[in-house]
Formats: C-alpha cells, sequence, structure tokens
C-alpha cells in the first residue's frame, strides 16, 4: 500500500521530492509535538483533578473541625455556667452552715446558762 501513496509522487523534481519529504518530516515531527502535548495536558488535569479532590477534602474536614470546635465552645460555656451554679450553691451552703453553726453556739450558752441556773 506505501507504492500506493508514493505514486503521487512519480516524476516530481528531486527539489520538490526534497521539499515534500521535509515538510513529512516537519508533519511527523509535529504530531509526536502534538502526542506529548496532549499528554502533558492529560497529565496536568489529572493533577488537577486530584487538586480540586483534595482541596474539597480539606474544605470538608475544616466544616467538621468548625463544627466541632462549636460544639466544644458550646459545651465549655455550660460546663462554665454549670460551675457558677455549683460555686453559688456552695456558697449558700457554707452560709447556711456558719448560721446554723451560730445557732449551735448561741443554743449550748443557753443551755449551759440555764444547767447553770438549775444548779443554784
Amino acid at each position: 500500500m506505501s507504492w500506493a501513496v508514493e505514486e503521487w509522487k512519480e516524476g516530481l523534481s528531486p527539489r520538490v521530492l526534497q521539499k515534500i519529504h521535509e515538510l513529512e518530516s516537519q508533519v511527523d515531527k509535529l504530531k509526536k509535538e502534538r502526542q506529548q502535548r496532549q499528554f502533558q495536558l492529560e497529565s496536568l488535569e489529572a493533577a488537577l483533578h486530584k487538586q480540586k479532590q483534595k482541596v474539597e477534602n480539606e474544605k470538608s474536614e475544616a466544616a467538621t473541625l468548625k463544627r466541632e470546635n462549636q460544639s466544644l465552645m458550646e459545651l465549655c460555656d455550660s460546663l462554665e455556667k454549670a460551675k457558677q451554679k455549683i460555686s453559688h450553691d456552695l456558697q449558700v451552703k457554707e452560709s447556711q452552715v456558719n448560721i446554723q453553726s451560730g445557732q449551735l453556739n448561741s443554743s449550748k450558752k443557753d443551755i449551759e446558762r440555764l444547767e447553770q441556773e438549775l444548779k443554784r
């Protein structure tokens, strides 16, 4: 079949044949260059896709971490409020204990006084 491809060149001058040969070489070279560039393009597209996927994964992870952070902040606020309530309750109870302790001391003194009166 290559003879049919070459048949049209019969009868051409050597100069024209040389020019055709140069053009065919240039076409082959350009085809190879195009293939290389196509491969580079496909490689770059694959790398871009991989980077986009990585960015999406990082965005998703960042959103998850943001939600977790918000949840932890809410938990901290809740614990701080509970701590403040417990601290307040403790102060109230300490105050009640002090009052009752004072009442106990007063009652002890009254009992001692009454015992002294009874002895007399």
